[in-house]
């Protein structure tokens, strides 16, 4: 009875390991195409080494659809396909699999990517003087934009005024914080 339980647990144990894993290759896969790549993960994750016709069954997708979402997921890593002869048709087929443990790899690349952006635009906004003039649907403009406009606003004809970006700078320098601390975690 005792290794019955054991057993049970050690099998729960493996299937909520497997549902963490899931969560978040298709959360990953739904924050780059939405539903449609939501289901065609699902199903990668349900029928290993699947195609793309057999996935297209399972979700009901188009099959135009599917062989979009896996060539994307494809190229961002996050799946892998290797090409087999199918023996009833003869011809060449792949065969699609999720690298789930690749997940982590790929949202840490993104962050890098936006870490890099974030730090050029807080040096772009330390290095500039910047000019608006305070409707809200208009842009701010650099000194060097203002002085050809004649500090005038070529949206609503206001005049422009110098702008404190200090709090966007706080805000930019927060964000590279955050992110810096998370990639020095993982």
């Amino acid at each position: 009875m005792r290794n019955k339980v054991l057993n049970i647990f050690v099998k729960e144990s493996n299937i909520l390991k497997k549902l963490q894993y899931e969560d978040s290759f298709v959360k990953v896969a739904g924050l780059l195409g939405g539903e449609e790549y939501i289901k065609v993960a699902r199903a990668l994750l349900n029928n290993e080494n699947a195609t793309d016709e057999e996935i297209a069954s399972a979700t009901g997708l188009k099959i135009n659809i599917v062989r979009r979402a896996l060539y994307d997921l494809f190229g961002k890593s996050l799946i892998s396909g290797i090409r087999v002869k199918d023996p009833k048709r003869g011809w060449y087929v792949y065969q699609w699999k999720a690298q789930a443990d690749q997940v982590d790899a790929f949202l840490n690349n993104r962050k890098r990517k936006i870490l890099e952006r974030l730090k050029q635009r807080a040096e772009y906004e330390k290095s500039h003087s910047f000019f608006f003039c305070g409707t809200q649907s208009c842009k701010k403009r650099t000194f060097e934009e203002a002085m050809d406009l004649d500090f005038r606003c070529p949206e609503c004809g206001g005049q422009l005024h110098p702008y404190d970006n200090s709090e966007e700078v706080k805000a930019i320098e927060w964000k590279i914080r955050q992110l810096e601390s998370e990639l020095g975690s993982s």
